[in-house]
């Protein structure tokens, strides 16, 4: 299917101690998943057909690197023990090596992780960080869809410093 952009819409979140513009065109519930190529840990492609028939999480955040972020991708990792045909795509403009070593340094293996470092993602899912030192970044989102490609939910966080609604996510599965 083909994803046909909204308008351009810009929305505020705080940023520890600072407000930011995001590009906040998020993708609507109800509404087909846009398309995306991101690139693996492998330096591989990938893409949402490669989810096709499974329950996908879009773990966005801005670094792996950062506490909030490092804790939303070890509770996911967590959360997937519990469920079946689903996964958990940790999506940051991190390098792939970077994603490649936290999780590995963790341990953690039930998520998947991607980055938008030569991709459009960002702009197409409406995460981009528009303004400020951390231009260019994701903000922290989550969006949940279902095995035909359907948004079930979606949650643009607030202050990147908080954690997603896991429950409410998890609900949407």
């Amino acid at each position: 299917h083909l994803f046909k952009r909204k308008a351009s819409m810009t929305v505020q979140i705080g940023w520890r101690g600072t407000t930011v513009d995001v590009l906040g065109n998020l993708p609507a519930v109800g509404e087909k998943a846009p398309d995306f190529i991101l690139t693996a840990d492998d330096l591989d492609d990938i893409t949402l057909l490669d989810f096709a028939g499974q329950k996908l999480v879009l773990n966005i955040f801005p670094s792996i690197d950062t506490p909030t972020c490092a804790t939303s991708t070890r509770r996911f990792n967590e959360e997937l023990a519990a469920l079946e045909n689903t996964v958990v795509l940790c999506v940051s403009a991190d390098l792939p090596y970077a994603q490649k070593r936290f999780c590995g340094s963790e341990g953690l293996d039930r998520v998947k992780t991607a980055s938008t470092f030569r991709s459009t993602f960002s702009n197409d899912y409406g995460v981009t960080v528009l303004t400020g030192i951390r231009r260019g970044l994701t903000a922290r989102a989550v969006v949940v869809i279902d095995v035909d490609g359907t948004v079930r939910h979606v949650e643009l966080v607030k202050e990147v410093s908080t954690e997603p609604d896991y429950a409410a996510a998890l609900a949407a599965l």
